[in-house]
């Protein structure tokens, strides 16, 4: 079924022009967006099937005018969305009418830089990809890195705990996160986490990395950067079958050896990735891998031998190893660019199931078949290493029965996932998409016990509503939170 929107408190928005005044006081010396025209600009996020225009839009540029906007918000009960670069795959960004959106786009700095203690403190706006920027001079790098890493933040990272195609190694968000600033919804500000890993007491940094906005508003962070590899060097094996490259995936990391990057491109994607990157990918197999290892070139040349040797039980028709930093690059090109390609040739949705590596060859195979029964074409394109799966539905976005129909498809490859012992969400997060869809996996006593621990932070539900939690639910907990107000 089609995600449905939460209602809009109308006692919100029959106070719409006073709520503003009120803003544009709390902003400071940031900017208050309230027309139609700028309003629109904020409307979805990634999810385009959704839009929904926000009360207002806040873009602060300081810690302290979060508190103020924040605080402003508790005392008039007014719903808020933290926003990033609007990155989001699964409406995590997609505000209700009577929400004001705060964006965090301008906090884009780099606060600190500590190489003897390899950290970085930065402002939560700041893109992914600029922090190994700013740390690249010294030969460091931050690790994570989605696809979308030219774009996407840093908070957003948080909110989601996005990963990428090289987390296999280096792990995702959780795992390069040392302490974040957080404003909560009464404009409280509390610091979590420490100087070093796995600080003392409660876990209250874990539990907010992955909390898709429903604790607090992140403005500050520091992570782990790393020192960069000596050198790295990716190859493409190309199979027969998508099968056989599933089967080769779980060998590889049966056998011990944990490359840098493992990734997973059937026939359709790589296809649609050719025609875009021109990174001379073969276009005459069903299912390829990228595997990219590192280190000293002695251990770059032990690592490949090995992974050649592994995928000849598999009877690979290609196996190439890059030869040149252009080559490397190319290939890196083609996979980063694959949401962009496919978007070029059809609307499409993007699963992010995670399953048991042991169960790879056996879920692809479902997952074509989920495709061919509703009669639309899916092609997967994920992270093979850590059994994060991606597989991108195909559609027309202007025919709402087919519309429909993708989401359907989607539902049902999700479920797959959890029966397979997976799980809904590797890193995308659950957002609007998969909202409904958390009864599958979890009892409605686990989720009751999820929200409570989300009223302790937020009482009055007032941060990103409507998402992660069944509608119906959460409507239950706001109007007990209204009640007692």
């Amino acid at each position: 079924m089609s995600v449905i929107m939460p209602k809009e408190d109308l006692r919100t928005l029959s106070r719409r022009q006073a709520i503003i005044s009120g803003l544009s006081a709390a902003v400071g010396s940031g900017t208050l967006i309230s027309d139609e025209a700028g309003l629109r600009a904020f409307e979805t996020d990634a999810l385009t099937a959704y839009r929904q225009p926000p009360l207002a839009v806040v873009l602060p540029r300081s810690t302290s005018e979060v508190v103020s906007i924040a605080r402003f918000c508790s005392e008039n009960c007014v719903k808020l969305v933290a926003r990033g670069a609007g990155t989001s795959l699964s409406g995590g960004a997609i505000p209700t009418g009577d929400a004001i959106v705060i964006g965090l786009s301008r906090m884009n700095r780099v606060l600190d830089v500590n190489f003897l203690d390899r950290t970085a403190t930065v402002e939560a706006g700041i893109t992914n990809l600029a922090i190994s920027n700013a740390v690249a001079h010294a030969r460091f790098f931050y690790a994570p890195d989605p696809s979308s890493q030219l774009a996407c933040t840093i908070g957003g990272n948080i909110a989601m705990n996005s990963g990428g195609a090289h987390c296999l190694k280096y792990g995702v968000t959780t795992n390069n996160l040392l302490k974040l600033k957080m404003v909560l919804m009464d404009g409280e500000v509390v610091e979590l986490g420490g100087d070093f890993l796995d600080g003392q007491g409660y876990d209250f940094l874990g539990l907010a990395t992955g909390s898709e906005g429903q604790f607090g508003i992140v403005t500050e962070a520091t992570v782990r950067i790393l020192p960069q590899s000596e050198g790295a060097r990716p190859m493409l094996i190309g199979f027969d079958s998508a099968e056989a490259a599933g089967n080769c995936v779980a060998a590889i990391i049966a056998d011990g050896l944990i490359p840098v990057a493992l990734e997973f491109m059937d026939k359709p994607a790589i296809r649609v990735c050719e025609e875009f990157a021109k990174a001379d990918y073969p276009l005459d197999v069903e299912a390829m891998l990228i595997v990219e290892v590192e280190g000293s070139p002695a251990e770059i040349e032990d690592q490949i031998g090995r992974v050649g040797e592994i995928a000849s039980r598999f009877n690979p028709k290609t196996l190439r190893v890059s030869q040149s930093d252009a080559q490397s690059a190319a290939i890196w090109k083609g996979r980063k660019a694959a949401f962009g390609a496919v978007g070029r040739v059809a609307d499409y949705l993007c699963m992010d199931g995670v399953i048991p590596l042991g169960k790879l060859a056996e879920v692809l195979k479902e997952v074509e078949a989920i495709g061919n029964g509703h009669g639309l074409r899916v092609a997967n394109i994920f992270h093979a290493g850590d059994g994060n799966l991606h597989p991108m539905i195909m559609y027309n976005a202007n025919d709402e029965h087919e519309k429909v129909i993708a989401e359907q498809c989607g539902s049902d490859i999700l479920k797959l996932c959890v029966d397979a012992g997976g799980c809904l969400t590797g890193e995308h997060g659950v957002g609007i998409e998969k909202r409904e869809l958390m009864r599958y996996q979890y009892s409605e006593a686990e989720l009751l016990q999820q929200m409570r621990v989300k009223a302790a932070f937020d009482p009055q539900w007032l941060l990103n509503y409507g998402k992660v939690f069944p509608l119906d639910l959460q409507e239950r907990f706001a109007a007990e939170a209204r009640a007692h107000a």
